[in-house]
């Protein structure tokens, strides 16, 4: 992992340690498996706290457009890295439980969100607001997809159940620092019967 990432990305969790969520950037192991099932037939894609951008590039690496990519960052120490790195991606410097506060796509149109955001620390209110405008802007069958380096999925129960909404870890490496496991989180499938 080069130098030139791990540094702002240790001083920024430095300043701020639940703001962001490891201490270091993600490694190739776990930008796998956070985008195994996306392709160029995603389309546009939402990414959550892309920081210095490894699941970013893992998802240029799986075919989709950089025109695709909105990346949504709060830290303003990443940003002009983002921007230099992706100059072709939408760029925005925001927090992203605002998503549901811009029109940034039309409805249902977007084929996937990832989310390098740490949920576990975040008040319940922001993580609904983030799921509640994610899932506004995914399309049917699409689904958000979530790191996280605790024992369980990051979203509570009682957000998940409101929303309608079910996790499913689809992975688990030791091959990152911290060792992390990803979760798919996605619209339930209505019973059959």
């Amino acid at each position: 992992m080069p130098l030139a990432d791990v540094l702002p990305f240790f001083f920024a969790w430095v300043r701020s340690p639940l703001g962001v969520a490891a201490v270091a950037p993600s490694g190739p192991a776990v930008s796998a498996l956070m985008t195994q099932e996306i392709s160029a037939r995603t389309g546009p894609v939402i990414e959550l706290g892309p920081g210095t951008g490894p699941f970013t590039t893992a998802l240029l690496e799986r075919g989709v457009r950089e025109q695709d990519l909105t990346l949504v960052e709060y830290g303003s120490d990443f940003l002009p890295l983002l921007q230099t790195r992706f100059p072709r991606a939408r760029v925005l410097w925001m927090d992203a439980a605002w998503l549901g506060r811009y029109q940034l796509f039309e409805e249902a149109s977007v084929g996937a969100v990832i989310s390098g955001l740490g949920m576990l620390t975040m008040p319940h209110p922001k993580v609904f607001a983030i799921l509640k405008a994610a899932f506004d802007y995914l399309r049917p069958g699409a689904a958000f997809y979530q790191i996280t380096y605790g024992p369980r999925c990051p979203v509570p129960d009682a957000i998940l159940e409101r929303l309608d909404l079910e996790a499913v870890r689809i992975g688990q490496t030791f091959r990152n620092v911290p060792p992390a496991s990803v979760y798919r989180i996605a619209r339930r499938k209505p019973a059959v019967g």
